[in-house]
């Protein structure tokens, strides 16, 4: 099993959504967030005043994914998230060790 992070712009959530659930991925947690990399921020003008975005928002997207699907659902968040444009995002992955559903107590695949 694997921990994917996907970091996307924010308007591209509900693409990023379906296509995930197109492949099967049927939960996944949302979190804003906000952070820069290459492209710094950007300059704002507000009220003639300049002033800098240190900052910018995005929406950290987090599945635990079965082995066998990995490749699909990174596929499709970077079909689904890619504007062509600075900024589109990164995606993380990671081992997960174990995965156990409170409720029922389910542990490994069976607790995706």
């Amino acid at each position: 099993m694997k921990k994917i992070e996907a970091i996307i712009k924010p308007f591209k959530l509900e693409e990023v959504r379906e296509a995930l659930s197109d492949v099967g991925v049927s939960g996944l947690t949302v979190t804003e967030v906000k952070g820069f990399g290459r492209q710094k921020g950007h300059t704002e003008l507000y009220r003639g005043a300049e002033y800098v975005v240190d900052f910018l928002p995005k929406v950290k997207v987090e599945v635990i994914v079965a082995d066998d699907v990995l490749d699909q659902a990174i596929e499709s968040i970077i079909k689904a998230a890619r504007t062509g444009k600075i900024g589109d995002g990164k995606i993380f992955i990671f081992p997960v060790e174990q995965v156990v559903r409170i409720r029922t107590g389910e542990t490994g695949e069976a607790a995706i």
